[in-house]
């Protein structure tokens, strides 16, 4: 913040404290001509309303000078006046710090414990999935959903399809390093009905009905410009995040408009990384919830 702005912070936040004061000190003040206290001013409203001159009790004022005293030595010991840190040097920086501290010294032990045990076993470990449970409803819901079921862009964490791979080492380097998906855009390289075909060939892969000459026509672009990501039979590429296209499973929607739309436009994905906002211990146990979401459903399927 420059001088001239914290001048003007200060100066107009002490201006208002001192106007405040003034309001109140020149509004209690008697002036001439004023009815006596206690009798009628002389304004009457809906025929026989009238309004007496009654100051306000002596204790309300009080309250408003006791706001104004304690406004200055907050102000004083905090920031608040400008560039002014305050007497007591407070910040919200040091503040979160010192929680997190303190957070740190009383569960770090506990999450130590678990970061000694594998992460397949944290998975059948009930209060390990507890723990881990209230770590992604915490840092995880807000893009996968409270039960994990993703959404648009946003992948489906119980369904057992991975698109970097579901092992519990994979998962825990994801929650970790993050990802970024690119899918590059081909609108300007296919055209429109290059995009057409390409999308019905696509649509085939999971097993949906499509134009025949489209999809034959398709087939030909595919292996020209996808096989390099999606492998020539589309079942993709976990190394590089490259989707399985014939699981009929879509992270965008698998609408005959949205597989055009990404084919025309590409997208753009990203998984920011935790490392160093969780730490390692803490990620390890939510690796161990996101690992039993979809090995239940495995398990399951056996």
């Amino acid at each position: 913040m420059s001088s001239f702005w914290s001048w003007y912070v200060t100066l107009l936040t002490l201006g208002n404290i001192v106007a405040c004061y003034w309001l109140i000190r020149w509004s209690s003040r008697r002036r001439a001509g004023e009815a006596p206290q206690g009798e009628v001013t002389g304004h009457t409203w809906d025929e026989d309303l009238q309004e007496y001159n009654n100051p306000l009790p002596r204790w309300w004022l009080w309250l408003f000078y006791i706001t104004i005293v304690f406004g200055f030595v907050y102000l004083a010991l905090y920031p608040g006046l400008g560039s002014y840190k305050g007497l007591l040097g407070w910040t919200e920086k040091s503040q979160y710090e010192q929680e997190m501290a303190a957070a740190k010294q009383e569960y770090g032990p506990i999450f130590a414990k678990y970061q000694k045990e594998g992460i397949a076993a944290l998975a059948a470990d009930p209060k390990a999935r507890e723990i881990g449970q209230r770590l992604f409803l915490n840092y995880c819901a807000q893009c996968h959903g409270s039960d994990a079921g993703g959404g648009p862009g946003f992948p489906n964490l119980t369904d057992n399809d991975w698109l970097y791979g579901g092992q519990p080492e994979t998962i825990q380097k994801t929650i970790l390093d993050g990802r970024n998906g690119v899918m590059p855009a081909w609108g300007k390289i296919l055209g429109d009905e290059g995009v057409d075909q390409v999308a019905a060939y696509v649509e085939s892969l999971s097993g949906r009905q499509a134009d025949p000459q489209l999809v034959e026509a398709g087939r030909a672009k595919f292996q020209t410009y996808c096989v390099a990501c999606h492998g020539a039979d589309g079942k993709g590429n976990q190394a590089l995040g490259a989707p399985n296209l014939t699981d009929n499973t879509w992270l965008y929607g698998g609408s005959p408009m949205t597989i055009k739309e990404t084919i025309r436009n590409g997208r753009q994905g990203h998984m920011p990384a935790h490392r160093d906002f969780l730490g390692e211990a803490k990620v390890h146990l939510l690796a161990a919830y996101v690992y039993s979401l979809s090995a239940e459903k495995k398990s399951a399927a056996k």
